[in-house]
């Protein structure tokens, strides 16, 4: 069981992740979020495990990241935010451009359609047709809220980077 439940942390932990950094934004709770769904993975490995060419594990992962953040941003939003715990700003863009930090940040600042469509299309390689069943929404609206997300982002990070 260790072995191939290893296995499937190192083969689909980076892309659960960067579904959860791009509903999070950087930071803990996107790490928290990403410990909570190989967790529940881990509780639910005698299902998922038992017959691995059966259960599209990419798929059940990004979707129990997906319900992680969503439940993550439901408790962050009703915790208080003390003075004493809000962050710096960043001291500026890094060398190359946009720093990682900054592009997370920008994800997240995508209306909620197009940030889903993005993280879970591009960054969680669902298809068109899974990312809609995941949001509830038909393969053509998702192929056009995620073309959309992508256009917000390249047009928001080439005006910050002074090039258009």
């Amino acid at each position: 069981m260790q072995t191939r439940f290893d296995a499937l942390v190192r083969e689909h932990g980076p892309t659960v992740l960067r579904v959860c950094r791009s509903l999070l934004g950087p930071g803990a709770d996107a790490e928290d979020a990403w410990s909570e769904t190989f967790l529940a993975a881990l509780r639910a490995w005698d299902t998922l495990g038992a017959e691995p060419d059966q259960v599209n594990h990419q798929a059940w992962l990004v979707r129990v990241a997906k319900n992680k953040c969503v439940d993550t941003a439901r408790s962050t939003a009703r915790r208080p935010s003390p003075v004493a715990d809000v962050p710096e700003q960043p001291a500026g863009p890094s060398a190359t451009g946009a720093g990682t930090h900054e592009i997370w940040e920008q994800v997240a600042a995508l209306p909620d359609k197009q940030r889903l469509a993005v993280a879970l299309h591009f960054l969680g390689g669902l298809t068109h047709a899974e990312t809609a069943e995941l949001t509830g929404s038909t393969p053509p609206a998702v192929r056009r809220a995620s073309a959309d997300g992508i256009a917000a982002l390249r047009n928001t990070l080439l005006r910050e980077e002074g090039t258009t």
